[in-house]
């Protein structure tokens, strides 16, 4: 299957904090380290993404294995693939496989805090390039 790139435009917004508290368990940072090469910055990167093009897209997503992250007993499964924002950062979408997860919810994971490096806050708009 031939790769291809999606472009995506993301509203910044904050998160739960739920992320902070996932990044910082030990089987995932292992599983971040092994799998995506990094440990990741403790929270994640959130976007809101709606629309045409992001129903097609997450669509795909859902439907291909990505990068899976494997839990423990008890915890849930995720999987990941590979993100550019605004053509300069480097991170990971992370999917957790839970029933209710929100449609239009995109969290990125990084080694660094992307909303210091992107100077971003709470509305402002950041370019995704996604890789699928």
């Amino acid at each position: 299957m031939t790769s291809t790139t999606q472009q995506l435009t993301g509203k910044v917004c904050t998160g739960l904090g739920e992320g902070k508290i996932l990044t910082q368990l030990d089987w995932v940072l292992e599983e971040f380290k092994t799998k995506l090469g990094y440990t990741p910055f403790p929270g994640t990167f959130n976007l809101s993404i709606s629309g045409d093009n992001w129903l097609t897209v997450r669509k795909i997503l859902m439907s291909l294995p990505g990068i899976e992250i494997a839990p423990p007993e008890g915890f849930c499964g995720a999987k990941c693939f590979s993100v550019e924002l605004n053509n300069n950062l480097k991170g990971a979408v992370i999917f957790p496989e839970v029933n209710d997860y929100p449609f239009d919810k995109f969290e990125v994971i990084s080694p660094i805090a992307l909303r210091a490096a992107l100077k971003v806050t709470d509305g402002d708009m950041v370019q995704v390039h996604l890789e699928i």
